[in-house]
């Protein structure tokens, strides 16, 4: 679980966080949506201690990200995974060196023990046999589950998820939320998701946080977002709806 207490933040005279507080729990999917310029990069970037608070407090399952010492945030950092947006994939290195590239970073295995968490990661997103492909070689969707099996290669208590169908078409964009939502149950993590894509948001939305102008603007879940009365979050999923059949339209 990550608790989020008033945390505020600003850049010169800029106030990009205006006193936010949520709790995401383990075992579902939490999401945060927004228009571009409502903080929500800002948002992930602080709780991932890439940006220090002004104000305000993070923890991760009571430990406060603001009290803790280098030694303690490395430690965090083992116990977060992250999936990026166009999955960041190394172009020189293999699938199989791809994923293994944390455990190179934060363990002390021996090389067997590496191939062998290679390998069970690779297998539980429907990768087997890809290890030696490399990046130029296979699809938009296969990245997305390298992208994934790296994240997860560390058994991470925490995953953060950056535009997760970034550049997918529909059917695999259902297929990678399913395989993120399988995952995060199965290994009760914490999963917080950066997402425009509404298909995720009324799929897999089990915590959702709406960001405007800085603020926490509503939360709730998919079942109660349709029905939630607030005007700026029901234009925004109907903007988002509006451009998304604009651009399928245009074939963009």
């Amino acid at each position: 679980m990550i608790e989020v207490t008033n945390i505020h933040k600003s850049f010169d005279d800029k106030h990009v966080l205006k006193g936010i507080s949520t709790v995401f729990e383990s075992g579902k999917t939490n999401l945060i949506i927004g228009t571009s310029g409502s903080g929500k990069t800002v948002f992930i970037k602080c709780m991932i201690g890439l940006f220090d608070i002004d104000q305000g407090d993070i923890t991760y399952d009571g430990r406060s990200l603001n009290k803790m010492d280098k030694k303690a945030k490395k430690q965090l950092r083992t116990d977060i995974g992250m999936l990026f947006q166009g999955s960041a994939l190394f172009d020189s290195m293999t699938v199989q060196e791809n994923v293994m590239f944390p455990l190179d970073m934060f363990t002390h295995q021996n090389y067997k023990e590496k191939i062998n968490r290679v390998n069970e990661v690779l297998e539980r997103v429907n990768l087997v046999g890809a290890n030696d492909k490399f990046p130029s070689e296979i699809s938009g969707g296969m990245m997305k589950r390298v992208g994934i099996a790296r994240a997860i290669v560390l058994k991470p208590k925490y995953l953060f998820c950056d535009e997760p169908n970034s550049g997918l078409d529909p059917k695999t964009s259902l297929t990678i939320d399913a395989l993120i939502s399988e995952i995060t149950e199965e290994y009760k993590i914490t999963t917080i998701i950066n997402t425009h894509d509404m298909n995720s948001v009324m799929g897999m939305g089990q915590k959702i946080v709406f960001l405007r102008d800085g603020y926490k603007n509503w939360e709730g879940n998919s079942q109660e977002i349709i029905t939630s009365g607030n005007n700026e979050l029901q234009d925004f999923i109907f903007a988002s709806e509006f451009l998304k059949q604009l651009k399928k339209g245009a074939g963009i």
